[in-house]
């Protein structure tokens, strides 16, 4: 494939959904060479329920794949069994190779919406670092101090609170750096507390004389509370595997304050697009007709167009027509008597029944469309269908066998 040396298509890759780029007039030049670049992202398959936050790294590496640039994937099926402890308070454990390897068949799945995974090198770390001696694991320690790893942020907040710092911890800059050598690597993403790590790996191709790679970092995605890091724990995530109508359902419950930061870094609008977004969002125009146009982009990002025209109806039907859903998912029992919080529990419509009992308390649960307001509700079934609503979204139909 010819590599696309354009000046606006590079600089477009090299700046929208971008913090920093190291060192970015070196990698500009390399990029108008005509030479196709290795570009790796490293993927510790710890996990694989992807979101949002996750994802603004692979839509950058799309960029440079549409340049004509060779794209790398690297799972660290040897450093994911220590796990990166960037931005962590506590020591992670350690993960199986085969928790590893099947998490990663579903990376590669939800990325593939974004990538094009057919022409991703896809590489496995173990193939080199387990074979390295214990001389070859000295001789990159010797490459940095102990003082410039206690310099990090994570380190000294875990000193403070007398938490322990496993030296194991110590070796994972090595290593992720080390993956840089072996795959002669010419620009390494990752996000912007993951740059430690990326300077490791120009720290170790100097020493193994190879030119240093260039660094690109991506911001972190803040959550639909609008004021913390996405993720799970917070709850305040869109999945990428999530229904469509969540997604679509999630976005529009964005703060408006938002909207253009999500066009940028989850919707692949180019520069026109968002300084067109920008402008109307200053105009006259109400921030929620944007917002359904970002919610119907992303949908339609991982799902298709047809699906994000569906969630878009359905969004309209539940939220602005205040009408029930035609599609509501049917359930049968054969227990005729339950508690509310029981009941929206075993729906699995919360995750805990601490979660159930909140939704009441909130407001967020109605029956037959009447709000309940007592956890001790008792709901009793019979062969007629009655109707649960659980939040903004999420509805049953329920009867009795």
């Amino acid at each position: 494939m010819t590599v696309n040396t354009d000046e606006k298509a590079i600089d477009n890759v090299l700046s929208l959904g971008v913090a920093e780029v190291i060192v970015k007039e070196d990698l500009k030049k390399k990029m108008r060479s005509g030479k196709p670049l290795r570009i790796k992202l490293g993927i510790d398959p710890t996990g694989f329920d992807l979101h949002l936050g996750h994802m603004m790294v692979v839509h950058k590496l799309r960029g440079f794949q549409e340049l004509g640039h060779q794209i790398i994937l690297l799972f660290g099926n040897f450093t994911g069994q220590i796990g990166d402890p960037s931005g962590k308070s506590e020591t992670r454990r350690m993960r199986t190779q085969e928790e590893l390897e099947e998490n990663a068949k579903h990376y590669l799945k939800q990325v593939s919406p974004v990538l094009d995974v057919s022409k991703v090198e896809v590489r496995w770390n173990a193939e080199w670092l387990a074979p390295l001696s214990f001389s070859d694991v000295v001789h990159l320690a010797s490459q940095f101090t102990v003082a410039q790893m206690l310099e990090r942020d994570m380190y000294q907040e875990r000193m403070k609170k007398d938490q322990p710092i496993a030296v194991h911890e110590f070796m994972y800059p090595l290593m992720q750096g080390y993956d840089s050598v072996a795959l002669k690597a010419d620009v390494e993403l990752g996000g912007t507390d993951q740059t430690f790590n990326l300077l490791a790996g120009r720290t170790l191709q100097k020493a193994y004389g190879q030119e240093p790679q260039n660094i690109m970092t991506v911001p972190i995605l803040v959550g639909t509370d609008g004021s913390m890091k996405m993720g799970k724990t917070t709850g305040n995530y869109i999945g990428v595997d999530e229904k469509p109508e969540d997604i679509f359902g999630k976005t529009m419950s964005l703060p408006d304050e938002l909207i253009l930061t999500y066009f940028e870094l989850a919707a692949r609008v180019d520069e026109k697009e968002l300084a067109d977004f920008a402008k109307r969002l200053k105009g006259s125009e109400n921030p929620r007709d944007l917002k359904m146009e970002l919610a119907h982009a992303i949908v339609e990002l991982y799902h298709g167009e047809k699906v994000a025209i569906v969630a878009e109806e359905h969004f309209k039907t539940v939220h602005q027509k205040k009408e029930v859903p035609d599609d509501v998912e049917e359930v049968t029992f054969p227990d005729a008597s339950w508690n509310i919080v029981d009941l929206i529990f075993d729906l699995k419509l919360s995750s805990t029944k601490s979660e159930a009992r909140r939704l009441v308390e909130g407001g967020a649960v109605k029956w037959e469309g009447k709000k309940v307001a007592d956890v001790q509700m008792k709901v009793v079934l019979s062969k007629e269908a009655a109707l649960l609503q659980v939040g903004k979204r999420n509805f049953r139909r329920i009867s009795r066998t």
